[in-house]
């Protein structure tokens, strides 16, 4: 008599939702999940010694390969200034009417260059180091804060150069120079969130760093480097609302507020309104929502 084997009953396939409750349950959790935000500043606190070592580092390495090495740190802002100085001083004329125009054109091309190398960078934060994120967990935005104060160093090294000018051109030290601290740590946050918006966009679109150098070119055309807004604003051949644009230039505010704090012609009629209001504001819309718009990203860093 012949036997009917049967098969055992397979067992259930359980659902989605039964699966992340076991796995909740054992204290598994999605490799490379995004944490919480107050998780994720944690995070980031934590790992702040490796920030500051890392940014030196690269500041190190940045001009190993060069015979002058640490040197092209002040001469690079400098010959700048000398190019800027000859075409937009000398040629154009934009010196005329403007107090102590080296010191004033020094002052602007060092602290734009602060601006534009940390944003630089962070277009390649991530898709320039992409071993480095597909290697080690740590959060990400701890890269382009690191680059961030990377240039942040380089510019405060150079700052001794500066000094010089403004004293060979006869600018005395004032108290007003303290002002320089809360000016350049309104900047350094300002920059940061900016260089986390684009690292965020690099790390999608590398292509972004092609196109950077342009816009990056543009912005410092109206951000009064080479030229002095006030007079500008005094004319009356613009329109109102486009004297109120380059008046809120957030480079152009950072730029006058340390003109104002290093150099005693640069008087505080020179200023737009509510600078100090302007100048915080920036710096928390863009290090609040840059920092916010890159950690909402975090989890797609480094893949594909």
């Amino acid at each position: 008599m012949s036997q009917v084997l049967h098969a055992p009953p397979s067992a259930p396939v359980p659902a989605d939702d039964d699966l992340a409750a076991l796995a909740a349950r054992h204290g598994l959790a999605v490799s490379g999940a995004r944490p919480s935000l107050p998780a994720y500043v944690r995070q980031l606190w934590a790992r702040r010694h490796f920030i500051t070592a890392f940014a030196t580092a690269k500041l190190t390495a940045q001009y190993s390969q060069a015979k002058l090495g640490q040197v092209w740190q002040v001469m690079t802002p400098l010959l700048n200034a000398a190019v800027y100085y000859f075409i937009f001083g000398v040629l154009l004329g934009t010196k005329h009417g403007v107090p102590d125009y080296v010191p004033f054109l020094v002052t602007g091309v060092f602290v734009w260059t602060f601006t534009q190398s940390s944003i630089m960078a962070g277009t390649r934060a991530i898709a320039g180091n992409l071993g480095l994120v597909r290697a080690l967990h740590f959060p990400r935005a701890a890269l382009p804060l690191s680059f961030c104060l990377q240039q942040l160093q380089q510019l405060l090294f150079s700052m001794a150069a500066l000094v010089v000018i403004l004293l060979c051109f006869g600018v005395p030290v004032g108290v007003s120079w303290l002002l320089a601290v809360p000016a350049l740590f309104l900047q350094f946050t300002f920059n940061a969130g900016v260089s986390m918006v684009v690292a965020r966009m690099g790390a999608k679109t590398p292509d972004i760093a092609q196109l950077m150098p342009f816009v990056l070119r543009t912005w410092m055309y109206v951000s009064g480097v080479m030229w002095s807004i006030d007079q500008l604003a005094d004319k009356d051949s613009l329109p109102r609302a486009v004297t109120l644009l380059l008046e809120t230039n957030p480079a152009a505010i950072y730029i006058d507020l340390m003109r104002f704090a290093l150099i005693d012609s640069f008087h505080a009629d020179r200023l737009p309104a509510h600078v100090w209001a302007l100048a915080a504001g920036w710096a928390l819309i863009a290090g609040v929502g840059g920092f916010i718009y890159f950690w909402k990203a975090e989890e797609t860093y480094g893949r594909g």
